[in-house]
């Protein structure tokens, strides 16, 4: 490709499907690191190398899907799919990007389920685990140092961190209300209105010009069958379980669909801040996991390429072979995990192809970015409890209720504390912040150090 291409008829390529296909198939084997490597392999691939798109446009896109519930790295591989060969583009792109991290964790939580009360994979978990602790720390840190930039920003994440922790107030309703004093904030500080900058907006020319991508005008008629066709293929397999729950006894489908549909349009913040939800149901509620497990499947989660969020695939696994109803154990685990991958992922789909003609219209709505705000900054508790959670469970063998009223604590039983997740955890917090390792790298070491200690007969 050897410069910029005309403006074309709407639906057309810009580049030939077969070698986008190529390029995001190799984009996807290298999609580890969270949202924030994601990101920077795309630009790298799409930005630098191919230069299909400017670097400022590549960012617009970031921001709209900044505003979006859900994994924003793999909306932005939808949105960008969109821009070069229209909608099946944005099929492509965001179905290879998540296909080859589930069909990882998919044999991963086999595995898990056949092997995992075996002594050498209870040594690698005692090694992992903890380190998931150290992991999550840091994404408190991170998303803190760039989202709480207001003493009032500061107050909310506290607010929303004594909700969940001291009160048990549902995620939604914190996340939902976090946008609404965002907004109300914003009416007497003016700076909370405006989106933080993603960094620098330069970058090699493109060869293709803006005019030249993909582009459709919005349309009431563009938007109705959009949004139907969507909410169908979004809801069809989860109102099929319905009707064959009373046929069969598997109720387990039917509500891990409609919990994980739900969760799907609450998942603001990143994978981080709607697992402290899932945690709290799948454990404390429908009693899908037991309370350590929920960091286990992260920590499997973080090894495999895509979106963070496919641990809710492991969650789903888990949760159908232990309640299988009339079926055999391992094909409800398999049915379970693919139904819950379909219900997580289909609405991304949704959410960019209805609005990515509005782009322009939602990027002005300062109220939006306000709203926006406030859930970022809510998000910082919201990890942060996820964190103690997490800790509660893999740092002492047991918790007890302690209830005062309005408050619902979890507290550890101090006698029941485990030396060996502590040491592991303060490796993990040691060479992620002293030394800045990845959280593959970390899981890597950790994993080894729980070989180690098996070894030498501390654990077993």
């Amino acid at each position: 490709m050897t410069g910029a291409h005309s403006p074309h008829p709407t639906g057309g390529d810009v580049i030939p499907l077969g070698e986008a296909t190529r390029a995001w198939f190799q984009i996807s084997l290298q999609t580890f690191g969270g949202p924030a490597g994601q990101i920077a392999v795309m630009q790298h691939k799409l930005v630098d190398e191919k230069r299909w798109i400017g670097q400022r446009r590549f960012l617009h896109a970031l921001n709209f899907c900044m505003l979006l519930p859900g994994p924003e790295a793999q909306q932005l591989a939808i949105y960008t799919g969109w821009l070069l060969n229209g909608i099946r583009g944005g099929l492509i792109a965001g179905g290879l990007f998540v296909l080859p991290g589930m069909l990882a964790l998919l044999a991963l939580s086999g595995i898990y389920v056949g092997f995992g009360e075996t002594d050498f994979v209870t040594a690698l978990f005692a090694g992992v685990a903890p380190a998931v602790i150290a992991i999550v720390v840091q994404a408190v840190h991170r998303v803190g140092r760039r989202s709480l930039h207001h003493p009032a920003l500061v107050a909310l994440a506290v607010a929303s961190f004594v909700a969940l922790t001291f009160f048990a107030v549902p995620f939604p309703a914190v996340v939902f209300a976090a946008g609404l004093i965002g907004w109300l904030l914003s009416l007497r500080i003016p700076a909370l209105r405006e989106q933080p900058a993603h960094g620098a907006a330069d970058g090699p020319e493109p060869l293709i010009s803006d005019e030249a991508l993909h582009h459709e005008l919005p349309s009431v008629r563009r938007s109705g069958s959009v949004l139907l066709l969507g909410v169908l293929l979004w809801l069809t397999p989860v109102a099929a379980f319905a009707l064959l729950a009373g046929t069969t006894d598997t109720p387990v489908f039917v509500d891990q669909g409609l919990f994980f549909s739900g969760a799907a349009v609450v998942t603001f913040g990143g994978a981080y801040a709607v697992l402290a939800y899932v945690a709290q149901q799948a454990v404390g509620v429908y009693h899908w996991l037991a309370p350590g497990e929920m960091v286990r499947g992260l920590a499997l989660a973080e090894t495999t390429p895509g979106p963070l969020i496919m641990v809710v695939q492991f969650v789903a696994f888990v949760g159908a072979y232990r309640n299988p109803g009339s079926l055999d154990p391992w094909i409800a685990a398999v049915v379970a995990s693919l139904l819950v991958t379909w219900v997580t992922f289909v609405p991304c789909f949704l959410f960019v192809l209805l609005g990515a003609p509005y782009v322009e219209r939602l990027r002005s709505n300062r109220g939006l970015t306000a709203a926006l705000t406030g859930i970022t900054a809510a998000v910082v508790g919201v990890i942060a409890n996820l964190a103690v959670f997490f800790a509660l469970h893999n740092l002492f063998d047991r918790t007890r209720d302690a209830d005062a009223g309005p408050v619902h604590l979890d507290v550890p039983v101090l006698g029941s504390w485990d030396p060996v997740a502590f040491a592991v955890t303060a490796v993990a917090v040691l060479v992620m912040f002293r030394r800045g390792w990845s959280p593959l790298r970390t899981l890597g070491l950790c994993a080894l150090i729980g070989v180690g200690i098996f070894l030498a007969g501390l654990v077993g």
